[in-house]
């Protein structure tokens, strides 16, 4: 004979998947409690957040995490918003912000004296060449001029393979002291936490923009990168490659 408390449960579940469901984009813990609470006041706010808490757990048919604290339902795991594209408009190409990140790392973030856009086969291996490429010289009101930086960055408008572009921002690391990937602000939001969790492990700078508008891009930084000293063979090989651009 089912228990008044297991009644209980059942009608917290039931009402939790209805309101996850309504929300496309997910809701956290702590907003589904409260609208619960709305929902069944009957019920002692102690057995609703017991109940809850790992629901991913209790009806994975249903409910999962595509980030911490968060929950979604299983209908809207391959949801990605795309209105642009919906509506058939065409959205900007890639190269189209190396020069408006270029110009950001310079005069928004201030991580850069000098900045060019660089992209295609310019260091011609396999381990790729930055879109952007930047240096930060010591200023002439500097008492103490420290050596000069490296940065580079990877910029990517395309949402489907952001694990790649990871990557190949740690690679530019080998040369560089400081390198960020920069990917769109509608990228999957699962996807955005692990980039999130994985730039803080590795140093790397993660940085969100609207990549449906290439005139006002909104760069924004979510992670810093870290600086880091990096393999001066490496540096000077590739540096030869665009010592004109980048040092003149």
């Amino acid at each position: 004979m089912e228990t008044r408390t297991e009644t209980k449960r059942a009608r917290i579940i039931s009402k939790a998947v209805d309101i996850i469901k309504s929300i496309p984009t997910g809701i956290r813990y702590s907003d589904l409690a409260r609208k619960l609470q709305e929902e069944l006041p009957d019920i002692p706010e102690n057995t609703i957040y017991g109940t809850i808490w790992n629901l991913e757990t209790r009806i994975p048919d249903k409910v999962y995490k595509p980030d911490r604290g968060l929950f979604r339902h299983v209908s809207f795991a391959e949801t990605v918003p795309r209105k642009k594209e919906e509506q058939g408009m065409e959205r900007p190409k890639e190269v189209d912000f190396y020069q408006p990140f270029a110009d950001w790392l310079v005069n928004e973030l201030e991580e850069c004296t000098k900045t060019i856009p660089l992209g295609g086969n310019r260091f011609k291996d396999k381990w790729g060449t930055p879109d952007v490429i930047g240096i930060r010289d010591p200023r002439k009101s500097d008492i103490i001029k420290p050596p000069t930086e490296i940065v580079s960055a990877e910029i990517k408008v395309d949402t489907t393979n952001l694990i790649t572009a990871f990557g190949q921002a740690c690679s530019y690391k080998v040369f560089s002291h400081k390198s960020y990937i920069v990917v769109p602000k509608d990228s999957p939001e699962e996807d955005i936490a692990r980039l999130d969790a994985l730039c803080r492990g590795f140093g790397v700078g993660l940085i969100l923009f609207d990549s449906g508008s290439c005139q006002v891009p909104r760069f924004e930084i979510r992670v810093r990168a870290s600086k880091h000293e990096p393999d001066m063979f490496y540096v000077n090989k590739y540096m030869r490659l665009i010592e004109d651009e980048l040092f003149s």
